[in-house]
């Protein structure tokens, strides 16, 4: 049910819409009341399980500091104002900047909440294409750009994302990855611990690869350490293993395969041997892990944010492809395999030629190259500060919070207190949005409808669900999609040239979020199309199964589904193998110099999402969990103990943290968690203020990027780790 009608006590289904995992919750409701969340034991796809993360859909819901209407900031603090005032306050100082100094003069930045509402996601981008700047940003560099970069490069679409078949594979491998942390980032796999444990009653192994021993590694048979950043040349050792010792098997596409000669001549130097000193692991078990892979009855690698966010992010996706591929593991039950969803999203932008895009033009200050129509956002700050032509004087932010999830935030805050103008579309008063000039706050995810226009390519299983809103939205609420709507209304009425034609409108106007997913389920290659008698999927039907639709398992679809011009797969494409020599060279002068700095990476928590959930008192009561992890050797070498107060500083900046002391860390390495740092003046977060951290993110560095990609280098940073002061100890 989807109303709540007078006090009567009603339950309502929904997907949780706080992580990738898409897990099927049960709310019970009196009025505007939420009694109770738990899992949705009928839920398609995660049949019951939740994780402490979706009580949080009851308190961002009645947060006391959650925006409701718009506010301007004033010499006095921050004023409410009409929705009408402000969207034609935010059009005027946009078309100003624009006609002044050019489109590119006004920048926007989206962050990954945005993901999470199809409606949101839709209306933005048309937003960004009426405000006609390709000064774009988003968190895709901070996170995941390596993996679309590769994806482009050997199967034609950035959004061909292989994707493991968790629940049938015999050996997963996973580098740089927690997924029982994560819910399986780019791989939506809701209750992941039960799934691994799975793994292995039925015969399979799980083996994990990582700096440190995470929760994941816990549950594994097997746990490897490897110095961060050198996870590429672990992957050529392994492949050069399976390559001499003739253990090469690509299967079925065998004859859809160019440049498996070159693969084979690029990794021949690359021994377990010859890369042991620098990735710290024994050639003898990386020789077994490599060989134990090829001959599993099927088997899977899996490498996420501890392998994309370092300086060799796409060299460590593509090495994992051709792992997965060289071994016949690609498109092949228990291997990597790609989603056939209801609404298919890869189709659709293939079908109009939207395959993803590299290099097409370069950053003004440091030459960065654009991916997918955007840039690195580690070049947003030099972009503000640095005059000239072209430099960004005005900023849209959307669901984001980059001060504190992107490289050297203290210079970001820098840039935007310097910004001629600033509009966020956001309901809190974060690090961030404290900059802007004026606040957007669109409704809240329960009083809204919800459909995963994304997560459903990337599950590892096929399933469907539509969502309907929980609770009316305020009569003087919008929606994210309205606030956009009403923001390229204002912007065509300030600059007659953006009005679109008589019949653009129209489709404009007609084409809602909804009716897209109802045209994008139908048209899709489970939908009904036209065909009044057709069982096909609809988006009535869907809506009737309240509990989701199961479409079936993961199927293989190549070489069919493949975006390249040829249908074949380029196993060496250029950009790739000539970025070999930068890790050749990277390495072979880190061997010659003496480095006693540590290495930091970061780690995150089951109970928050980057810096979502910290102004929810459940979610940051207990022991402290923002902590400096450090092995004891290093600690103890620093005459450091655990509850210590240390000093953690890097080119970019310092911070005071208490150390927690733990066996759980390499030696050499030390870890941080992401999105805290609420010590920031100005902020309206009652609670996470009381809580604050640090930010791991005033310690990265802008300029330590993937080279190749762009991608921000967030794991591998070089740091000096101090004591301060002697505190109380931890319990």
């Amino acid at each position: 049910m989807s109303t709540v009608i007078g006090t009567e006590e009603r339950t309502h289904y929904r997907t949780c819409h706080l992580c990738e995992a898409m897990c099927g919750v049960e709310i019970r409701v009196r009025d505007k009341e939420i009694l109770s969340i738990r899992g949705d034991e009928r839920d398609a796809f995660s049949r019951g399980h939740i994780c402490p993360k979706a009580l949080a859909l009851k308190d961002v819901h009645e947060d006391a500091d959650r925006l409701r209407r718009p506010v301007r900031r004033t010499a006095n603090g921050w004023q409410e104002i009409s929705w009408s005032e402000a969207v034609d306050e935010v059009a005027t100082r946009l078309v100003d900047i624009q006609q002044r100094h050019g489109h590119d003069a006004v920048a926007s930045y989206v962050g990954n909440p945005q993901v999470h509402s199809y409606a949101g996601l839709l209306g933005g981008a048309k937003f960004l294409r009426a405000l006609r700047s390709r000064n774009r940003y988003s968190a895709t560099s901070v996170d995941q750009l390596p993996h679309h970069f590769v994806a482009y490069f050997l199967y034609g679409h950035q959004l061909m994302i292989p994707i493991p078949d968790l629940d049938r594979t015999r050996f997963l491998l996973v580098i740089g990855g927690n997924p029982v942390v994560s819910n399986g980032s780019l791989m939506s796999a809701p209750d992941v611990t039960r799934r691994l444990k799975d793994l292995r009653a039925r015969g399979g192994r799980l083996v994990v690869v990582d700096p440190r021993r995470t929760e994941t590694a816990e549950i594994a048979d097997t746990h490897l350490f490897v110095k961060p950043g050198s996870d590429a040349l672990l992957l050529l050792a392994m492949l050069q293993v399976i390559l001499a010792e003739g253990l090469v098997a690509p299967g079925a596409l065998a004859d859809r395969l160019d440049g498996l000669d070159q693969v084979r001549e690029f990794c021949r130097p690359y021994s377990p041997e010859s890369v042991a000193a620098a990735t710290g692991t024994d050639p003898h078990q990386v020789r077994e892990l490599a060989r134990d892979f090829a001959r599993a009855e099927s088997a899977v690698c899996y490498g996420r944010m501890g392998v994309s966010t370092q300086q060799f992010g796409a060299l460590c996706q593509w090495l994992i492809q051709l792992l997965n591929i060289v071994t016949g593991n690609l498109d092949r039950p228990g291997g990597a395999m790609f989603t056939r969803p209801a609404f298919d999203i890869l189709g659709l932008a293939a079908g109009f030629g939207q395959r993803g895009s590299f290099d097409k033009r370069r950053t003004r200050v440091r030459g960065l190259p654009e991916f997918g129509s955007e840039f690195p956002v580690s070049a947003l700050a030099e972009e503000i500060l640095t005059p000239g032509q072209g430099q960004i004087r005005a900023l849209v932010t959307a669901a984001g919070n980059p001060v504190l999830s992107t490289p050297n935030g203290r210079r970001l805050e820098e840039a935007l207190s310097g910004l001629e103008f600033m509009v966020s579309i956001d309901f809190y008063v974060n690090e961030t949005t404290r900059h802007a000039h004026l606040i957007l706050p669109p409704t809240y995810a329960l009083e809204r409808d919800h459909f995963d226009l994304i997560f459903h390519v990337l599950a590892i299983r096929n399933t469907v669900r539509y969502s309907t809103p929980l609770f009316a939205k305020a009569r003087d609420a919008l929606h994210d999609w309205q606030i956009f709507d009403r923001l390229i209304a204002s912007l065509a009425k300030h600059d007659p040239r953006r009005k679109p034609t008589f019949l653009k409108g129209l489709m404009d106007r007609w084409l809602t979020p909804r009716r897209s997913v109802a045209l994008g389920i139908r048209m899709g290659s489970r939908g009904a199309g036209w065909n009044p008698f057709s069982r096909g999927l609809t988006l009535s039907r869907v809506i009737g199964s309240e509990h989701g639709i199961d479409l079936g398992p993961l199927e293989p679809c190549l070489p069919a589904r493949l975006q390249t011009a040829n249908r074949r797969i380029n196993l060496a494409p250029a950009p790739l193998v000539a970025d070999l020599d930068r890790l050749r060279h990277h390495f072979d002068a880190a061997a010659t110099v003496g480095d006693t700095d540590l290495l930091l990476i970061g780690r995150r928590d089951p109970r928050t999402n980057n810096s979502w959930l910290h102004n929810a008192k459940r979610f940051v009561k207990g022991p402290e969990r923002c902590t400096l992890l450090m092995h004891p050797a290093d600690a103890a070498r620093r005459q450091l103990r655990n509850g210590d107060l240390a000093a953690v500083d890097s080119r970019t900046g310092k911070v005071e943290i208490p150390v927690e002391v733990t066996e759980e860390m390499m030696p050499g390495v030390v870890s941080i968690p992401h999105g805290w740092g609420h010590h920031r003046p100005g902020l309206q977060l009652r609670i996470a203020t009381r809580h604050a951290g640090v930010s791991v993110n005033d310690l990265t560095d802008e300029t330590f990027i993937d080279a190749l990609s762009g991608n921000s280098a967030l794991n591998g940073v070089s740091v000096r780790v101090t004591a301060l002061a002697a505190a109380h100890p931890r319990a």
